[in-house]
């Protein structure tokens, strides 16, 4: 089972349906006690940072306690942005510290000068560690990507975005390089839209289901020892 919080920042409908497509039992918690027992966490969203201020100390603690517990959690879009400390759209708005760094909004000029659109919106490529722009060590065992080809095109809508860290799973650049997928232990994120993205973003989604069946295993296997 998958819970899919939903906290008023988008239409949840594409996320539910992909989930579905792939066999996924999904469910979406009234409250923070839904979480319990439950094989995956999804926090998707569009939209202004400030609207994760929904997902109070009772929803925030909720996640960090299903995360402690080993159970794989899954931002998407503004839900990714929320996995860090913060965001310069919102500085009221702390994230869940998850994930070190700030979101910032994208430049709105390459680095020789020309003018480039933002939000970005649209298709963009995925690009792999390692990086040659600066030192990074990758997860040592990465599950979100598996078996997705560098270079591979995603689609994206946002205007703010995720600092390169050593979280990074994929970046892309426009105007400059951002995170585009990020993999520390359970916690897993993308800026893209994998419910949007085609083949490639439902390869993603078909990752996170098959880690939260595994947790969904692990814990199985944890009672029947009790």
């Amino acid at each position: 089972m998958i819970a899919l919080i939903d906290y008023g920042a988008g239409n949840l409908a594409s996320v539910r349906k992909a989930l579905g497509a792939l066999g996924a039992r999904v469910v979406e918690p009234q409250s923070p006690a839904g979480l319990r027992g439950a094989s995956g966490v999804i926090v998707p969203g569009v939209g202004h940072f400030g609207s994760t201020s929904s997902l109070d100390e009772d929803w925030r603690r909720a996640v960090l306690d299903a995360i402690a517990g080993g159970t794989p959690l899954l931002g998407i879009c503004l839900g990714m942005q929320w996995l860090f400390d913060g965001s310069d759209e919102a500085p009221g708005s702390p994230g869940l510290g998850v994930l070190p760094g700030r979101v910032t909004r994208l430049p709105r000029q390459f680095p020789d000068g020309a003018c480039v659109k933002v939000p970005h919106v649209g298709w963009n490529r995925l690009e792999m560690p390692p990086f040659d722009a600066a030192p990074h060590a990758p997860s040592p065992d990465p599950r979100l990507l598996a078996g997705i080809p560098p270079g591979s095109y995603v689609y994206f809508t946002h205007a703010y975005a995720a600092p390169i860290t050593d979280d990074c799973a994929a970046r892309t650049v426009h105007g400059q390089p951002f995170a585009a997928a990020v993999e520390r232990g359970p916690v897993w994120g993308v800026q893209f839209h994998p419910e949007k993205s085609g083949p490639v973003g439902l390869a993603v989604l078909a990752n996170f289901v098959t880690a939260a069946a595994a947790h969904a295993r692990r814990d199985a296997g944890a009672d029947a020892r009790c």
